[in-house]
């Protein structure tokens, strides 16, 4: 087991024995936040749900009202009466033969894939480069469509996708430890409410069963999840 450094031991100090409200959880996690740069501000939600269940898959997209902090490179992989639009609305990458051949070569400098309808068909054969990368894109996040201009906006503005994993867990980035506790707060708490609009019919019981927030290399905070929507 590797040691603790004094900045770690000294962080993991501050962190009591206890539930804490988002205000709290957002204000103590900038507080142990220790690295010489600006940490990106996680939360994980325990869901109680059976993923491998289809009527029990949480999956879906939500925009951080104050960002995610993070320059985010999108791609646009358009037809060419579209290129226009997509470079207005900020693409960092328009095109799509030449990026096509790129990604078949193994390049995927790009944070965000945004495609048409039409062009999907293309992609498919590169569902194994993209896929285990997450960049393969989908309807249900928005990330095809016609609105090529919406879809790069709302992805610069702050867009995330979401997907709970195999263990039932949603692991999202929700800023970063710059960020003033109040937009950490925002951020967790329109997530963690998007969340609970998603509480599939047939999951029974208590539907969140846990919350933790941490920061790059920073313990983890346990957040009441019973008070989250007040907070």
């Amino acid at each position: 087991m590797a040691r603790l450094t004094k900045k770690q031991k000294e962080a993991k100090a501050k962190v009591e024995d206890r539930t804490y409200t988002l205000s709290e959880a957002s204000a103590l996690i900038k507080e142990i936040s220790k690295v010489n740069f600006d940490a990106t501000v996680d939360l994980a939600v325990r869901l109680n749900v059976d993923p491998r269940k289809a009527n029990q898959m949480v999956r879906g997209v939500v925009t951080l009202p104050h960002g995610t902090g993070k320059d985010v490179k999108v791609l646009a992989l358009v037809t060419p009466d579209k290129e226009s639009e997509a470079k207005e609305a900020g693409a960092d990458y328009v095109g799509l033969d030449e990026y096509l051949t790129k990604i078949k070569g193994g390049w995927t400098d790009v944070d965000v894939i945004v495609t048409m309808p039409s062009v999907m068909g293309k992609l498919g054969p590169l569902g194994r480069i993209l896929g285990p990368r997450g960049l393969m894109p989908n309807p249900k996040t928005g990330t095809v469509t016609m609105d090529v201009a919406k879809a790069v906006s709302d992805v610069k503005a702050g867009k995330i996708d979401f997907k709970v994993e195999k263990t039932g867990i949603v692991h999202a980035a929700i800023g970063k430890a710059s960020f003033d506790a109040e937009k950490i707060a925002g951020n967790a708490k329109e997530l963690l409410t998007t969340l609970v609009k998603m509480k599939p019919q047939s999951s029974k019981g208590t539907y969140i069963k846990s919350i933790y927030m941490s920061s790059t290399m920073s313990p983890s905070v346990e957040i009441d999840s019973k008070r989250f929507v007040e907070q």
